[in-house]
């Protein structure tokens, strides 16, 4: 039997450029049906299924549209994250004959789902309908609002509220909060991350009592984040419970049980395999105590010496950083332990910053291509300047090492810098990165015009 994606792609091919022929599809479209047990599609009169719907957003370019094609057929595929968002930011949709790789591809990926809803247009979803696979596709967002919208919506119209109006966002989830879903409502509360203030501290002291877990651990860490909180301050209690500081020395007695007070701020009483319950628990309370309690700055702190419990604090100190969003944390714990997490903490200029003296002063080596990843896009001249030389440096000793180097660079350089990188070497990585900046340039061309 012919494949489905083959019937699929035969009965799209074309159908942005002549009248639609539905026989072929409505044929596929009735052999998966019959072998979905329990679940029928719309029919519509004479037992067929019924049309799909008259698009409503123009497709992108046909330019756009190949390059998509190539991308899925293996062509620079890391770039697929980046073509989806691009062409979701022009209120465009992919045309037919792309869909079947595209929809294959997020069923496998479920990273690049967040644009699918929209970019597939109503005929990704209406084929979505009729193939399990597929069926993801309509649990993301497709522009729909909050009263209509099904889940993905309503995040999608909550978070942009949140960045226009925290307070009317907050406001509007107070209104219909009984009503959501257990799973809606820890999702729900984690975007109320964006705008955060101690006007929310109410609402989030409320989640805090939620019968879910994931409700309340998503409502403690954002309190963990407002220093001023209530929550702030009965962990701060736990913290000088736990900690003193004499001279040079950090004493630190780790918590003897994890009580439900501490569970419902937070504090989860199972730890992971290999740590044991106090250093645990331990963990926790310093990294969501405020993190100016220490009241030491964390460069003198990281000096001092702690006789128990060394490597828990240490690691608390990191979790506390990256939690809280602490940026004089996250600077220090970076110099002591170059964690890509803690680069989040900080803002992109920054990032960049730090990350172009880190690849100045260290080998390549798996360390330096995750601080790498960490770092957010696109990268400006300065690091793109340090990690282009450190490329040259690499191609003259161990040019076998340098893949994954050249493809973050391709990959996260901003394509306005392909000259810069094609003039700055004639070396073969380094033109392979030129290469994949002109790919990237040209893409953003097409998805613009």
């Amino acid at each position: 039997m012919t494949s489905w994606n083959d019937l699929t792609s035969a009965a799209l091919v074309g159908t942005d450029r002549r009248p639609y022929r539905g026989d072929l599809l409505q044929d596929a479209a009735v052999e998966v049906a019959r072998r979905r047990a329990g679940r029928r599609p719309d029919m519509a009169p004479g037992g067929a299924p019924a049309p799909a719907p008259v698009e409503d957003r123009p497709a992108v370019g046909r330019r756009a549209a190949e390059r998509l094609m190539r991308i899925l057929g293996g062509q620079h595929d890391r770039l697929l994250p980046e073509w989806l968002a691009a062409a979701a930011a022009t209120g465009r949709r992919v045309p037919p004959y792309t869909l079947p790789d595209l929809l294959d591809r997020g069923r496998r990926d479920r990273s690049i789902r967040e644009h699918l809803g929209v970019l597939a247009g109503r005929r990704g979803r209406w084929l979505a309908a009729y193939n399990p696979a597929w069926s993801y596709l309509l649990d993301e967002p497709t522009g729909e609002t909050w009263e209509l919208g099904g889940a993905a919506d309503r995040r999608a119209h909550l978070r942009a509220l949140r960045s226009a109006d925290p307070g009317a966002a907050r406001r509007l989830l107070e209104g219909t909060w009984e009503r959501e879903t257990p799973d809606d409502r820890a999702e729900f509360v984690a975007l109320l991350a964006d705008g955060l203030s101690p006007d929310d501290e109410p609402f989030l002291e409320q989640a805090l009592d939620d019968r879910r877990r994931e409700v309340r651990q998503a409502a403690a860490n954002l309190l963990t984040r407002l220093p001023g909180s209530r929550l702030a301050r009965r962990m701060a209690e736990r913290l000088a419970a736990c900690v003193t500081i004499t001279g040079d020395v950090i004493a630190v007695e780790a918590p003897e049980a994890c009580d439900r007070a501490m569970e419902r701020d937070g504090i989860r009483p199972k730890p992971p395999r290999g740590t044991g319950e106090r250093a645990w628990w331990l963990q926790q309370v310093i990294a969501r105590a405020p993190m100016s309690e220490w009241e030491l700055p964390p460069d003198r702190l990281l000096t001092m010496r702690i006789p128990d419990w060394d490597v828990d604090v240490r690691a608390a100190w990191v979790r506390g950083a990256v939690l809280q969003r602490d940026p004089e944390w996250a600077r220090a714990m970076f110099a002591f332990d170059p964690i890509s997490d803690l680069l989040q903490a900080l803002p992109p200029g920054e990032q960049q910053e730090l990350a172009a003296r880190f690849v100045q002063g260290r080998d390549l080596d798996s360390q330096l291509i995750m601080v790498l990843g960490g770092v957010s896009s696109p990268w400006g001249e300065e690091l793109a300047t340090a990690v282009l030389h450190k490329i040259v440096r690499v191609a003259a000793t161990q040019p076998w090492n340098l893949g994954e180097l050249v493809r973050l660079a391709g990959e996260h350089i901003d394509p306005a810098l392909g000259l810069l990188a094609m003039s700055y070497s004639p070396v073969e990585p380094i033109q392979q990165v030129a290469a994949l900046l002109r790919f990237r340039a040209d893409m953003h061309k097409e998805l613009a015009a």
